[in-house]
């Protein structure tokens, strides 16, 4: 696994996810159940902007920004320079970034950035009412990063328990319910913005 092509694949995926959000649907709700579709896109924006910091600076910050205005844009622009800063780095030169007081290896810290902003593309596109499945090679990658780094203490605070899936799954369907996502739910969102809109 590169780290930095799983990265760069998973923005790509994210990016298309957020390329159709309307201005009027940040007020959705989405199936991350404590947020709305604008508070999503400002986490996502954070989380690229904590994997920029540690890619470009050697340090992450555990203290977000100032929200941007228009979170959308901001997810793109903070998507460009982490590419950038990514490629800039060579493989030999990467540091250790030090997340808090913790020193992190320079891929691992691009696998689960991948894998956070993959399952957060989906959640945008979810919210948006567009079925738009995680790719299954980008899935079959990111499934193991997810195995190594959600233990049981992270259930019930930053992610659901697993929940099940039909056999045979689709790899991003088996990713997505690891996390306790339910992917075959397709009623969500069209259900969530029939009530916005009325």
């Amino acid at each position: 696994m590169n780290p930095g092509e799983l990265l760069e694949r998973s923005l790509a995926y994210a990016l298309g996810s957020v390329a159709e959000v309307p201005r009027e649907g940040l007020g959705w709700p989405t199936p991350c159940a404590e947020w709305d579709l604008g508070e999503l896109l400002r986490h996502l924006d954070d989380s690229v902007d904590a994997l920029h910091e540690g890619v470009a600076d050697g340090r992450v910050g555990l203290c977000p920004g100032p929200p941007a205005a228009d979170p959308v844009c901001a997810f793109r622009e903070r998507a460009r320079a982490l590419l950038g800063a990514w490629a800039a780095v060579s493989a030999a030169a990467q540091r250790s970034p030090a997340v808090g007081n913790r020193s992190m290896d320079a891929g691992l810290l691009a696998a689960v950035g991948a894998l956070e902003i993959a399952v957060h593309g989906w959640d945008v596109a979810r919210a948006c009412g567009r079925a738009r499945p995680i790719p299954s090679g980008l899935a079959v990658e990111l499934l193991p990063v997810a195995r190594t780094v959600v233990v049981d203490a992270d259930r019930g605070v930053r992610f659901a328990d697993p929940v099940g899936v039909p056999v045979p799954a689709r790899p991003g369907d088996v990713l997505l319910a690891f996390l306790g996502r339910r992917p075959g739910r397709d009623s969500f969102s069209a259900r969530a913005r029939s009530v916005f809109r009325e």
